[in-house]
């Protein structure tokens, strides 16, 4: 009762003056601005100040890293043949809970063979690269291209996203499409709140998710402010994702997950990439793929550089038929299904090579 009797505070987007919104049931967005207004009034829901690597009291500096034009830092982890021997030059942005050693796994006789220099990095505010607090989907491309231009990878690279860090492709494709030579996402994250999905499909979808999670996405898209407040409240219903509980539809993904929690590198991973903060690494995240984006994917024109896509069909992370749907609207996009497997592409063995030599032609 105490949150309808607090003053009405709406999202940016005006859900107040009755804007409709297919995925986030009109009482339940307003519960979440109310909710956001009445905190930041009382008790100000701050998240900690970030760990920044190499300060007083911060985690060690143990990467190579540059500086960015704005002073941040960038840490990296080059792979595949020596830059100035390299035919094909290519960025991995890594996922959810990822690092800068993250890639689709080419094996090394692959990358030989075709001249591949690969290039990984923590993205901002993970593992060992400075936090950003103005992140965005745009802030995500340019690093990709101050990376490139610091490294001296020429007038154009080729990018590849896993999972959430598809956000970065979506980015380039967007503001600097005149960069990128060539693009793939593997399983890539989406926002179902894109205008170029039905919203009665997208609804749909969004309704079959745990309760936590869809409680999780709400409020980094209507009420980003309180994410970090409400993540850590155990009596508040939160991500799955995050937990590492969400069902697992596909057996392979399932095994994975759990001999990863067995052994302890489900932890470790964690640990390492929230050593800054879990705010600015996860919950950002979740911030900036699930809030409001300047652009809808599925309106962007056609590039000059050829774009590929892989999902599985047995993906537990990412509807199946919401990238049926953007493959769909999006004709210039390479779309490969794979049948009878998950969310975990980098784990299918001999992908990584098919990837390689799928996207240099």
């Amino acid at each position: 009762m105490w949150v309808t009797s607090m003053p009405q505070v709406w999202d940016e987007e005006g859900v107040a003056k009755g804007a409709a919104d297919a995925v986030t049931p009109a009482p339940a967005a307003a519960m979440l601005g109310s909710l956001a207004g009445w905190l930041s009034r009382t008790i100000q829901p701050q998240p900690p100040a970030p760990r920044v690597c190499g300060t007083e009291g911060g985690p060690p500096v143990t990467a190579p890293r540059l500086r960015l034009r704005d002073g941040r830092h960038l840490a990296y982890c080059e792979s595949g043949v020596p830059k100035d021997k390299a035919r094909f030059k290519v960025v991995f942005s890594h996922g959810f809970t990822g690092s800068r050693e993250d890639s689709v796994r080419p094996s090394q006789e692959v990358a030989e063979e075709l001249g591949v220099y690969m290039v990984g990095f923590d993205r901002a505010g993970y593992g060992q690269s400075d936090p950003n607090p103005n992140r965005s989907v745009k802030s995500a491309a340019l690093d990709v291209e101050e990376l490139a231009d610091a490294l001296g990878l020429g007038p154009k690279f080729y990018l590849i996203g896993i999972s959430l860090g598809c956000h970065a492709v979506w980015g380039a494709l967007k503001y600097i499409p005149n960069r990128i030579a060539g693009a793939a996402m593997m399983a890539p994250v989406v926002n179902y709140w894109w205008p170029g999905f039905p919203a009665d499909l997208a609804a749909e979808v969004y309704a079959k998710q745990e309760v936590g999670d869809q409680w999780a996405l709400r409020v980094s898209h209507h009420a980003p402010g309180i994410l970090h407040w409400w993540m850590e409240q155990s009596w508040l219903p939160t991500s799955t994702v995050v937990a590492g509980t969400t069902p697992l539809p596909n057996k392979r993904d399932a095994e994975i997950r759990s001999k990863m929690k067995a052994d302890g590198t489900f932890q470790q991973k964690m640990e390492q990439a929230t050593q800054q903060g879990i705010h600015e690494s996860y919950y950002r995240d979740m911030m900036v793929m699930f809030g409001k984006w300047e652009f809808d994917p599925m309106s962007l024109p056609e590039p000059a550089c050829p774009v590929h896509l892989w999902q599985g069909d047995e993906d537990g992370l990412v509807p199946v038929v919401l990238q049926r749907h953007l493959a769909s609207r999006l004709s210039w996009v390479n779309y490969h299904e794979l049948p009878g497997t998950g969310h975990f592409l980098s784990s299918v063995p001999g992908l990584g090579d098919t990837v390689l030599r799928t996207l240099f032609g």
